[in-house]
C-alpha cells in the first residue's frame, strides 16, 4: 500500500491490533499516551458504544497531529442479550462471562476511528460468535491457562477456546479479535488518496 509519504501511528496497547495492522505491510509507530477516560452514559444505545470509545481515544491523543500523520484508535464490545461485556477484572468475573456466553450465540461490535489534522472517519464492524456449551472444566483451563484479562468477554478467538468452542462465525474473525482490519484498509487508502 502506498501511503504517499503519510506516517501512521497506531493508539493501541493491543498486540492483537499491532499485528492485524502489520499484516497490512505498512509501517507504523504505536504511541498510547492519552488523556480519554473510558467511561459512557448508560443510556447510550449499546451498538453505540464502540464508536463513541474509539472516538473519545482519537480525541485523547497526547498531541496535535503534524499534517503528514494518521492516527489510529479502536474499541471493541462484546455483546449479548443487551449486556456489555468488557474486559474481565477478576478470574470470577472472566468464567462467569465465558459460562454466559456458553452454548450461545453473541455479537462482537469494533468501531475504528481514522484520523489527520485535517478530517476524521469512525467505522464499525459486527460479527456473530457462535459458542457451543462448555464444561466448567473448559472453561477453568481456558482462563487458569490463557489468562484472557486483556480481552472483551474474556477470550480471545484465535486462542485455545477458538479452536475448541467456537462452532461458527458470521462477518469477519479480526473483527472478533478486536480490529476489522479489511475496514482499516479501506480508510487508509482514502487517507492516502
Amino acid at each position: 500500500m502506498d501511503l504517499k509519504g503519510k506516517k501512521v501511528i497506531l493508539a493501541s496497547n493491543s498486540p492483537r491490533r499491532r499485528e492485524l495492522l502489520a499484516g497490512l505491510n505498512i509501517e507504523f509507530t504505536v504511541d498510547t499516551a492519552n488523556n480519554f477516560e473510558e467511561s459512557f452514559d448508560p443510556a447510550t444505545p449499546h451498538a453505540q458504544v464502540p464508536a463513541m470509545m474509539s472516538e473519545g481515544k482519537s480525541r485523547g491523543f497526547h498531541r496535535e497531529l503534524e499534517p503528514d500523520e494518521i492516527l489510529i484508535t479502536s474499541d471493541t464490545m462484546v455483546l449479548l442479550d443487551g449486556l456489555i461485556m468488557g474486559k474481565p477484572h477478576s478470574r470470577e468475573e472472566a468464567v462467569q462471562m465465558l459460562r454466559t456466553l456458553s452454548g450461545r450465540t453473541h455479537e462482537v461490535i469494533s468501531a475504528v476511528t481514522v484520523r489527520d489534522c485535517r478530517r476524521s472517519e469512525t467505522v464499525t464492524d459486527s460479527t456473530l460468535v457462535h459458542f457451543r456449551e462448555l464444561l466448567d472444566s473448559e472453561i477453568d483451563y481456558y482462563v487458569d491457562t490463557f489468562r484472557p484479562y486483556d480481552k472483551a468477554g474474556a477470550y480471545g478467538i484465535q486462542e485455545w477456546i477458538g479452536y475448541a468452542a467456537i462452532t461458527g462465525i458470521d462477518g469477519s474473525f479480526y473483527n472478533v479479535m478486536g480490529f476489522p482490519v479489511h475496514k482499516v484498509y479501506e480508510e487508509l487508502i482514502k487517507f492516502a488518496g
